[in-house]
């Protein structure tokens, strides 16, 4: 009963610790670090699509392609979604004439964006950089087409998820009182940023640390932030006439920039989560401080 009491203590400790952890690490690099991810958002989305809808084409799958550029505003507030939505697909239908420049310029502002990331997780592990930057560089592009052919097949799937829907609907009457409660419509995408999220999560992790501590926490608050942002943000900003005044015809567009903070606020506290994770044993004995040689 007593070695019981002390692990429960030893625990509660140890979630101390990670706490003021990842609230300092949020603290310190979290605002310069949302702010970036917000403006490359805002710069890497079009590019991103249009690699993914020119991989699509050339699978013979462009269907699919717009079906994850449907699946991917769905994630997003209905003012963002308005706003982002008829440039990406205007992005995707406009880029055959300079197929081969769009490919290159989308793969390199896409990687920007990853390579963001990756500084993130290097930040919150306390390690720097060993391999070069070709190296990282073609691992940035390794990580978007992994990303492409993940969004091109779960949104494909979703054609066997909607009749396996309506077949079940036949016969369990109350599915549809279910779907008055919960949007299931939005519950496919949803599982796909989870598990984007959490595939960056592990890709980007220094090799170090890959192994130590799990990588789901940390997707799960960045998905649980964007999915409460995706809810909040149209309540707060209900009043668009306010921001109207102030930033004129630029207002919507500082609303998708907010959004894209917002999210990006969430992938720091996450690395931050999963770096405290890492290095805070569960034996709660402090751990060989991370200041050991990067790697990876």
């Amino acid at each position: 009963m007593i070695r019981f009491f002390a692990r429960l203590l030893e625990e509660e400790r140890r979630a101390v610790r990670v706490a003021l952890r990842v609230v300092k690490g949020v603290w310190d690099d979290g605002f310069i670090h949302a702010g970036n991810l917000a403006y490359l958002s805002m710069l890497a989305l079009f590019p991103f699509f249009i690699v993914l809808g020119t991989f699509a084409g050339m699978l013979g799958r462009s269907d699919a392609g717009l079906e994850a550029v449907e699946g991917f505003l769905r994630t997003l507030p209905p003012s963002v979604a308005g706003i982002v939505g008829p440039p990406i697909e205007a992005a995707m239908q406009g880029s055959t004439g300079i197929l081969t420049f769009s490919i290159l310029v989308g793969l390199w502002t896409a990687g920007s964006y990853i390579e963001t990331i990756r500084d993130i997780l290097r930040r919150a592990y306390h390690t720097g950089y060993a391999a070069p930057v070709w190296q990282r560089r073609l691992g940035s592009f390794a990580v978007i087409l992994g990303s492409v052919f993940l969004m091109l097949a779960a949104f494909a799937a979703q054609v066997i998820v909607v009749t396996a829907e309506e077949f079940i609907a036949r016969f369990v009457p109350w599915i549809d009182t279910i779907e008055e409660i919960i949007d299931i419509g939005r519950l496919g995408p949803l599982v796909v940023l989870f598990l984007a999220l959490y595939l960056l999560f592990h890709s980007l992790t220094p090799a170090r640390f890959r192994k130590r501590g799990p990588k789901w926490p940390g997707a799960a608050v960045t998905a649980g932030v964007w999915v409460g942002a995706t809810l909040i943000l149209p309540r707060l900003l209900a009043d668009v006439s306010t921001y109207d005044r102030f930033y004129g015809p630029l207002a919507g567009v500082m609303i998708t920039l907010l959004f894209f903070f917002i999210a990006g606020m969430g992938f720091v506290i996450g690395a931050e989560l999963n770096a405290a994770l890492a290095m805070e044993p569960e034996n709660g004995q402090k751990d060989a401080e991370s200041g050991g040689q990067p790697k990876g």
